[in-house]
């Protein structure tokens, strides 16, 4: 019993993880990488679709990323995507490739950034925590329910605990490395 409360929230935990992976390869660290456009849609027949679904997006120089969609159609629409989108990169296009720039950060910019890495960490730090509250909920439900004894119960609450400590920890490596990515001149 206790068993599946710790599976169920141990991969809430992971999917907490991956997903602070994601939003942190989507930040511009200075250098191109595909993921930077993970969260730019594009209008494709009227349904709202991801660039690297329309498009190769390929990096032939760390400061650049070329965008050949497999549609000569859908050129116009990824330029106005990325216009509208949030990364603030100028689209380049030669009429049959979107070419763009990844210029230098500057001083100011990289501060930004690594408050917004701060904040996002900190985020999936207070999802962790809610993930083990709900599973103490759930050990102390059993608890109540006579399912496990007083001791069981705070034996599996010191493990959650553990647990939690570990996926911090997680992220806060994950935090330091994509900080010294940032502030990588």
């Amino acid at each position: 019993m206790v068993k599946e409360v710790f599976t169920a929230n141990e991969d809430r935990m992971k999917k907490a993880i991956e997903a602070l992976k994601r939003e942190f390869a989507s930040l511009r660290a200075g250098r191109a990488t595909p993921a930077l456009l993970d969260k730019v849609m594009v209008d494709y027949y009227g349904n709202p679709t991801p660039i690297n679904q329309v498009a190769n997006i390929s990096v032939p120089e760390p400061r650049m990323l070329v965008i050949a969609p497999w549609e000569k159609t859908m050129l116009h629409e990824i330029e106005k995507a990325i216009m509208k989108s949030e990364i603030e990169l100028s689209p380049n296009s030669d009429g049959t490739v979107v070419r763009l720039a990844i210029p230098q950060l500057t001083k100011e910019r990289r501060a930004d950034l690594v408050k917004t890495v701060n904040k996002k960490a900190e985020e999936s730090k207070v999802a962790l925590r809610n993930i083990r509250r709900d599973a103490n909920d759930g050990i102390k439900k059993l608890e109540k329910g006579k399912e496990i004894t007083e001791d069981e119960a705070k034996k599996a609450q010191d493990d959650m605990q553990k647990l939690v400590d570990k996926y911090v920890e997680e992220v806060n490596n994950i935090r330091v490395i994509k900080e010294k990515e940032i502030m990588e001149v």
